[in-house]
């Protein structure tokens, strides 16, 4: 970053390029952690997608369920998408689809037991690649960096995103 810094300050003096001293280095870390993550997902025969939308059956605790509009907005995709991977997953063997009980035109998409099993070992493996990712801050730092980016979050994230939706990266 500081490279690109110096060729804009040389071409462009007159433009303050200071944000990318912060933005370019996220972006950058962002593309870094992604791909440690993804490796993880990967490993378990899952995509992120698959991931978040497995993560989020299990977070919602028995029976594990959750209706497809509902895992949509946890994992801030469109219900298109949602539709993809859910086929996907349950081409697969790990969630069921069913219509409601409450709302026999509604439908639910459930984790099977294959499909908890995974996710717990996935989700096990994942928090274990976090925490080694995150030792290379010390924890003071680590503690610094979750209050200067949720504060950061907070006021750059639109209003009405659910406190509940994930972000990348990891479910």
């Amino acid at each position: 970053m500081a490279r690109v810094r110096a060729e804009w300050a040389r071409e462009r003096p007159d433009v303050d390029t200071s944000p990318q001293a912060v933005i370019g280095r996220l972006h950058r870390l962002g593309h870094l952690l992604t791909a440690r993550l993804t490796a993880v997902y990967g490993a378990h025969g899952l995509s992120e997608g698959e991931f978040d939308v497995l993560a989020a059956l299990r977070r919602a605790g028995e029976p594990f369920e959750r209706a497809p509009g509902e895992l949509a907005a946890h994992t801030m995709v469109t219900t298109g998408a949602m539709t993809k991977r859910i086929d996907r997953l349950q081409r697969a063997g790990l969630v069921t689809r069913r219509r409601s009980a409450a709302d026999g035109r509604g439908r639910v998409v459930a984790l099977t037991p294959e499909g908890r099993s995974l996710i717990d070992r996935a989700f096990t493996e994942h928090m274990r690649n976090e925490r080694e990712l995150l030792d290379a801050l010390d924890p003071r730092e680590a503690r610094e960096l979750e209050r200067l980016l949720t504060g950061w979050l907070a006021r750059v994230e639109p209003p009405g995103v659910p406190a509940t939706a994930p972000r990348r990266p990891g479910g």
